[in-house]
Parts: structure tokens; sequence; C-alpha cells
């Protein structure tokens, strides 16, 4: 093995077993019921609320999909800015609702909320196994670039699938034992790294290659103008509808991601909330860095057969082998910590919803091994399919914005009744599916997960009018014959 790679490796080997051992320290000395292990208790304070929703925004798709986006298609990866930017803007105003709703009725998850908000078991197991399918891609799309940034950092010794399963084993060893207190304590570590390497890689590539940004982009104006301007390079209709449209939709759909919602849940008070939307804006200006690298690397390491290596490509031309390992430690936690929420918020609604496990010594168990499940079934899939990491975000948010009517407006809108809301919900999902898998996404350069939830919406208050009419006409003939009979 060549003496970088084995620098690189022992150096993210020991970042691997470190935060195992974190994620396992931070519930020492506690005993876990579900509501510790799934929500952290309701007691997390702006710190680890912070880092937790950070974790959320800066993942593997941040840190290599956004790059890949930038080096294969160019500006439309900015979308990204447009839906995060709006997204803490809505959830300064509804992120304190989830947390008031689920903290009144003692609830832990997304399918609690639906199930409760309507009386309705068969909707809170439907919600949670819709929800399951649409987290799958997510958690493949970590896998896969944990993948990507094993196999990169080690020059190639060590293969994608060697690189999923040390995903694999490395967030499932923590996440399973200690929850979401153990994915906060681990974020920390994560996000120190990010920001170190992120800083350097963004300062030092740009002024080393082009003499700064100026000379980075004048250059692209030169050879690359296509990827400075909407629809991007050879991006197959990504314009500006297509922009808007996502914005739209991923905005609000970023709120009812049930492993951001376990964020939510976890905050000590509303407050804490407030407070994180307020200023986790800022932390995604970090996200220019691999967006703007990711465009630059045409121009250094063009001709790349896969779009995600972009950013650790240009990094193997310039940095010394312990920082390449440095910078694979955070791609890998970036992909880690998200994943190991993710599947442990649907062991959660599975052990609530779809097995309804009644007894609390043995929840905590059921949502273990469903978490532990749910981990393997991405792990298969990465290994056995394949897709850009953007593609799989896409595929996920579309998918999880049909339950913005069942668990969002229907807290505020309460003439949504169980009918509509499935009826809604069944649409949406069905007509999504059909675009995505037809080749229809976008349609007309609308993306489909908006036309998919505008679908939804329609059906569910036409459902939910109808029938409450048709309640409202049935007692009223009731009250007129008891009245004719009492005559």
């Amino acid at each position: 093995m060549h003496s970088n790679a084995v620098i690189a490796d022992v150096i993210f080997g020991i970042f691997m077993a470190f935060t195992i051992v974190l994620g396992l320290r931070a519930v020492r000395g506690r005993q876990l019921d579900l509501g510790q292990w799934s929500v952290g208790g309701r007691s997390l304070g702006s710190v680890f609320v912070w880092v937790l929703m950070a974790g959320e925004v800066y993942t593997s798709f941040s840190y290599l999909g956004a790059a890949g986006w930038g080096y294969q298609y160019g500006v439309p990866i900015f979308y990204e800015f447009a839906y995060l930017g709006c997204g803490y803007a809505i959830g300064y105003f509804i992120a304190p609702l989830f947390w008031n709703y689920a903290n009144t009725y003692n609830l832990v998850s997304t399918s609690e909320i639906a199930e409760h908000r309507f009386q309705s078991p068969f909707l809170g197991a439907l919600v949670a196994i819709l929800a399951t399918i649409f987290l799958l891609p997510y958690i493949q799309l970590e896998l896969t670039g944990m993948g990507v940034v094993v196999s990169t950092i080690s020059y190639g010794t060590v293969s994608l699938i060697v690189g999923y399963i040390i995903a694999f084993v490395v967030s499932e060893g923590f996440v399973v034992i200690s929850g979401l207190r153990g994915s906060a304590w681990v974020s920390v570590l994560k996000d120190v790294l990010v920001i170190g390497t992120m800083i350097v890689v963004g300062i030092y590539i740009p002024f080393h290659f082009f003499g700064g940004y100026g000379g980075m982009f004048t250059r692209l104006m030169e050879t690359h103008r296509s990827w400075l301007v909407l629809p991007g390079h050879d991006s197959h209709g990504l314009g500006i509808l297509w922009f808007i449209s996502t914005g739209i939709v991923n905005s609000v759909a970023f709120n009812v991601f049930p492993s951001v919602m376990a964020g939510f849940f976890s905050a000590k008070n509303p407050q804490v909330l407030r407070t994180n939307a307020t200023f986790l804006p800022f932390y995604q200006l970090l996200l220019f860095v691999p967006m703007l690298l990711g465009m630059a690397a045409v121009l250094l390491v063009p001709h790349l057969s896969n779009s995600n290596l972009a950013l650790f490509a240009m990094a193997d031309k310039v940095f010394p082998s312990w920082f390449v390992g440095l910078m694979g430690a955070a791609g890998a936690l970036s992909a880690i910590v998200p994943m190991a929420v993710f599947s442990l918020v649907i062991g959660t609604m599975w052990t609530k919803n779809v097995f309804r496990v009644a007894s609390e010594q043995r929840q905590k168990v059921w949502a273990q091994v469903v978490t532990l499940v749910a981990g393997l079934v991405a792990l298969l899939m990465s290994i056995f399919t394949a897709s850009t990491l953007v593609r799989l975000s896409v595929i996920s948010y579309e998918g999880l914005a049909q339950l913005i009517p069942v668990v969002l407006i229907s807290l505020v809108w309460k003439g949504m009744n169980k009918a509509g809301a499935i009826s809604g919900l069944v649409v949406g999902t069905i007509a999504d599916a059909i675009l995505v898998f037809s080749g229809h996404d976008p349609l007309y350069g609308i993306n489909a997960g908006l036309i998919s939830v505008v679908l939804n919406l329609i059906v569910n208050v036409v459902v939910s009018m109808a029938s409450r009419n048709a309640a409202e006409r049935e007692r009223a003939e009731e009250v007129l014959v008891s009245e004719q009979l009492s005559l």
C-alpha cells in the first residue's frame, strides 16, 4: 500500500474509533427509555440542537454531492441555498408548533403526530411506512458518500463496498446504544472537522491555482460559461422554474423530515428552536466551498468518471496525506451522523405505530432492532443499486414532501379529517412516483414534488369537505328522524 494511503487511512481509522467511543460515552450512567433514546428526553440545549440541525444540512450530500453537481451541471446546485434559507425562516414559526404539540401529548415521532391528530392508528402506520420508504434513499446517499470518501482517501486501495460497510458499522455502533444524544455528541466532532477543513480548502485551492476566486471565475467564464448560468451545463431542464419550484417544496419539506422533527422534539423549550432558526443560516455559508470548488474541478481534474469525486480529486493533488485523512474523517462524519439519525427515527416510528409495542421496557429494544434492520437494507441498496448523491436527495425530499398536509397543515386547519388526509397522501405519493419513474421530473420545468403536493392538498381539501358535509347531512337526518319519532 502506498505510504500516503497508509497515513490517511490511519488518521481516518483513529477518528472512526473515537467516533464510536464518543457516541457511547454520551449516555454513560444514563438509563434510557424510548423517549430518552429517540429525542434525548427533550432536554437538549441550543448547542446540541444546533449541531444536530446542522448535521441535517452538512451531510455527505453537501460535502460530495454538492461538489459533484457543481462539477457536472454548475449553478443549479445553488438551489440548496434557496431552500435552506427559506426553510429556516419557515422553521422559526412552525418548529415551536411541532414542539408544543409533541410535548403536550408526549409524542416522539412524525407518525405519532399523524396518528394522534386524526385518532387513526392506520394513518400513523401509513406515515411510518411511507416515511421509511423515502428515508432509505437518504441513508443510501450517506452510505454512498462514505464509500466515496474511504475509497478516495485510501488512494483506491479500499473499495467502495468496504467504505459502505465501515459507515454502517460506525453509525450503528453508537446510535443503537446511545440514540439521539450520542448523535449530538458526535455532531460536535463532525462540525469541528468540517469547519476547519472547509476553511483551509476554500482558501488554498482557489488562490493556489487561480490567484483567488476572481481568477477562478474568469477562467470559468472563458472556458466553461454554461456552468455559471441556469439551466447549467447539460442539465436536462434545471432552469428557473425548476429552481423556484424546488426551493418552495424543499423549504417546507425540510421541516417535516422525520429526522429534522426529531431534532425539534429534542429541544428543552421552543426558544431553543427559534434561536437556532435565526443563526443556522450562517452555517450554510460553508456550502459555498464544495459548490464553487466543484465547478473549479472542471478545470483542474476534467473527465472524472464519478462526479462525486470532484472535491477529493482536487485535494489529492495539493494536500499532504495527513490532511486528506482529516478531510476524509470530516466527510465520513458528515455521512455517519445523519445516517444514524435517519435510522433512529425509522426505528422509533415502526415501534410506536407499526408494531405498536405497548411495553415501555420493550419499546427501546424493538426500536434498536428496527434501526439496525433499516441500516442493513440501506447497505444492500448501496451495494446493488447506484445513483448520484443529489438524485437520491431529490427523491427523498419529493416523497417526504407529501407529509406536509398530514403533519403540518392539519395542525392549523382543524377541518381536515382522516378521509381527506389519507386520500391526499395516497394520491400525492402515487403521482410523485409516476412522474419520477416515468422520467417527467421536472415536468415542464416544475419540480414533480411540488406538483404532487398540490394534487395531494386539493384531494385532501375536497374529500375532507365532502365527507364533512355528508356527515353533517347524516346527523341532520338523524335529528329529524328522532324528532319525528318523538312526535
